[in-house]
């Protein structure tokens, strides 16, 4: 496989080895091997683009359609296995509210898809990744509304910037850094 290719290859394995964890024991080690690899491809990919100088728009889309395909089915896995407050639904709610909102400003400025890899939004989706290993302790509820707080903050960071910029730059790092 040429080097430029091998980003791209492992964005799109964490595709498919997200997809597997839905037929996978949530209590079984083999879950949480499959979540850890998932977890580990998605740091990868895009550290092996840094390095190797092979960034490329669709690597950045293959990594974007990655993170929000692990999103889903995470979130389709553990929802049934957690109460949640209704206080936090409509911060979900919100978050996501305004995620489409960028998602359709992009689309409207720029006629395609895209989300920003900000510094926030990796943090966002580093702490949301170990959201799963606190679950059923007694710091879920303060843990999951300090990620929602940091994922809001990403959020509308990334709104701010599509409505100010001219053009799009989906390595951003942040607000302040362009």
């Amino acid at each position: 496989m040429k080097l430029k290719f091998v980003a791209n290859a492992i964005s799109i394995s964490r595709i498919l080895i997200s997809l597997s964890l839905l037929f996978i024991d949530l209590h079984s080690w083999q879950f949480v091997c499959v979540y850890l690899m998932c977890g580990i491809s998605d740091l990868l990919d895009g550290y092996i683009a840094r390095k190797t100088k092979t960034q490329s728009l669709l690597g950045a889309k293959l990594d974007t359609v990655g993170d929000m395909i692990m999103f889903a089915v995470v979130l389709y896995i553990f929802i049934p296995a957690i109460t949640i407050p209704n206080t936090l639904v409509i911060w979900f709610m919100a978050i996501l509210s305004i995620r489409v909102l960028s998602i359709i400003i992009v689309f409207i400025k720029y006629k395609m898809f895209a989300m920003l890899h900000t510094i926030s939004n990796k943090i966002t989706g580093l702490l949301l990744f170990f959201i799963p290993m606190v679950i059923g302790s007694p710091l879920e509820n303060p843990i999951i509304y300090f990620v929602c707080a940091v994922a809001s903050v990403s959020a509308i960071e990334e709104l701010i910037i599509h409505i100010t910029s001219k053009e799009l730059e989906v390595n951003s790092k942040s607000i302040f850094k362009r």
